[in-house]
């Protein structure tokens, strides 16, 4: 039988966080958490558009971007991800997880010193997640080269470039302390680990 009525939307379901295999555990159970039919949620990540994979290939003298120009890169990559990834799924009416979505992005952008106001603008194009959530994580999480990086440790890698302007440390415990913020104003629930 036939229905003519349209699918139902599915719901967009934000991860925020910093640590890559955090996130990716952290999709794992919203995906098997949030089935629509037999189909668990579809899961959207980082640098789904290859912008920064290329940025990694880049000839050593390319130069180093500035904070604004990699905020802009990352809102090129979500952009990307809500038109051949989220979108899509949430118009099968499928329930989809978004892993980092705009409050890592705005977190990142702040603690390089970009303006909230000019990032809120910048991600403005963004729809807003039904359900927002946060990951658990320790202030200092081991590098593990081998393993998928994190758009937080890409990001001070391309600013850094040659020299150490950016402390890694320092740029993770701000964007942890802005997710902190964000979870107790009720913009997100903490995920355990």
């Amino acid at each position: 039988m036939r229905s003519d009525r349209p699918p139902t939307p599915g719901k967009l379901i934000a991860l925020e966080g910093s640590a890559a295999a955090l996130l990716t555990n952290g999709c794992r159970k919203l995906a098997a958490a949030n089935k629509t039919g037999r189909a668990a949620a579809g899961v959207s990540r980082w640098d789904a558009s290859g912008i920064f994979f290329e940025m990694g290939m880049r000839a050593s003298g390319a130069g180093v971007p500035s904070p604004k120009t990699l905020m802009l890169l990352h809102a090129a990559d979500l952009s990307f991800r809500l038109r051949w990834e989220l979108g899509p799924l949430l118009d099968q009416g499928r329930h989809v997880v978004a892993a980092p979505y705009v409050e890592s992005y705005i977190a990142l952008g702040k603690a390089f010193g970009v303006s909230r106001r000019w990032l809120a603008d910048l991600f403005r194009f963004a729809p807003p997640a039904a359900e927002s959530y946060r990951i658990e994580e320790p202030a200092s999480v081991p590098g593990n080269r081998q393993s998928l990086r994190s758009y937080l440790d890409n990001s001070v890698d391309l600013l850094n470039g040659e020299s150490l302007v950016w402390d890694p440390a320092r740029v993770r415990a701000q964007v942890l302390a802005y997710l902190d913020a964000l979870e107790r104003r009720g913009g997100c629930r903490r995920l355990p680990a």
